[in-house]
């Protein structure tokens, strides 16, 4: 694995969160419960790089923490009465990862005063009025934020410079990326890239037959739109694209770790890590109204030429140079 030096760093929308980040601060001896709903497994490298996040700012599971964990077994639709049940066990903090349903369970399940930490990826909490503005979002909620429509057009730009040739492609949505899917449509004519849109409805998704809806002439590259149940799913979507021989681009790196050919997005699991951040802070008594909203401002591209490789493509080296990290 070759990697280039790349820091991704997120803005910080005031100076409150920066105390949270000194090594030398001494997390609170009193136990704070967390709860976490969840399609996305402890061990998994999301929550990984929250905990070990909490560990750095000196938490202690079961000393000055206790973590609550639902899995939802890949179902976000059981996101509300599992927000519930972690009020019952007496949450003192929730977090919401992910979509907007999963802010709307937490919403729903927690006082007014309970504090939410939101990792919203999906979906705009601003525009949907959760929150005031993102340097004092008011109320309950704070967190991290960045809404995937913004990179529909570089994602589409990178494609086309990394396979020349392709001329059209298929792209995979659902419900939760649907504003994914309308930029991504707008991106392909700016760029001149024909898209066939294929949505997903019915769970499991079966993402063959989705394939296979489109038409072959569509089938030279594969887009993938981003949502809780395409990261869930996502070595299943490599593992596709490969067999079928099909270059692919995701949202983020954790598609090609796993056999995806390209990927640009944030590094989500620094939006995991500042998650913790937040909660450190909320611990020390800071109030979710007064803690700003912060967003990615460094993105990363990546490349697997292994994949590339097994696909018989050649990456330009122009392409190459600029990438972040190439797996080789």
């Amino acid at each position: 694995m070759r990697r280039r030096d790349f820091f991704t760093s997120l803005a910080v929308i005031g100076s409150s969160i920066a105390f949270a980040r000194m090594s030398n601060a001494q997390a609170p001896r009193k136990l704070v419960r967390v709860g976490i709903a969840t399609v996305q497994p402890r061990t998994g490298p999301l929550w990984t790089a929250f905990e070990e996040r909490l560990k750095q700012l000196g938490y202690t599971e079961g000393e000055n923490i206790s973590l609550e964990f639902i899995d939802l077994n890949g179902s976000i639709s059981d996101a509300s009465s599992a927000m519930k049940e972690l009020v019952h066990r007496r949450a003192e903090v929730l977090i919401a990862p992910g979509t907007e349903i999963a802010l709307k369970a937490a919403i729903a399940a927690a006082t007014d005063h309970l504090p939410i930490v939101m990792i919203a990826i999906d979906y705009d909490p601003l525009a949907s009025h959760y929150i005031a503005s993102l340097a004092r979002p008011g109320g309950n909620i704070t967190g991290v934020f960045f809404q995937q429509v913004e990179l529909a057009i570089k994602r589409l730009q990178l494609m086309r410079e990394a396979l020349p040739s392709i001329e059209a492609a298929t792209v995979l949505w659902n419900a939760n990326s649907v504003e994914q899917w309308h930029a991504t449509q707008r991106a392909g004519t700016v760029v001149g890239l024909r898209l066939a849109g294929i949505e997903l409805k019915e769970k499991p998704y079966d993402y063959e037959g989705a394939l296979a809806k489109a038409a072959s002439e569509y089938q030279g590259a594969l887009i993938v739109m981003t949502s809780t149940e395409f990261f869930f799913d996502r070595k299943r979507l490599a593992a596709m694209a490969l067999s079928h021989r099909i270059p692919s681009i995701f949202p983020f790196r954790e598609w090609v770790e796993v056999g995806g050919l390209l990927s640009y997005g944030p590094d989500i699991r620094a939006m995991y890590k500042l998650a913790a951040d937040y909660v450190d802070r909320i611990a020390r008594g800071a109030k979710p109204a007064d803690l700003p909203v912060e967003q990615p401002t460094k993105f990363e591209f990546v490349v697997n030429l292994k994949t590339a490789k097994a696909l018989g493509l050649t990456v330009p080296p122009t392409v190459l140079v600029r990438a972040d990290e190439v797996i080789e």
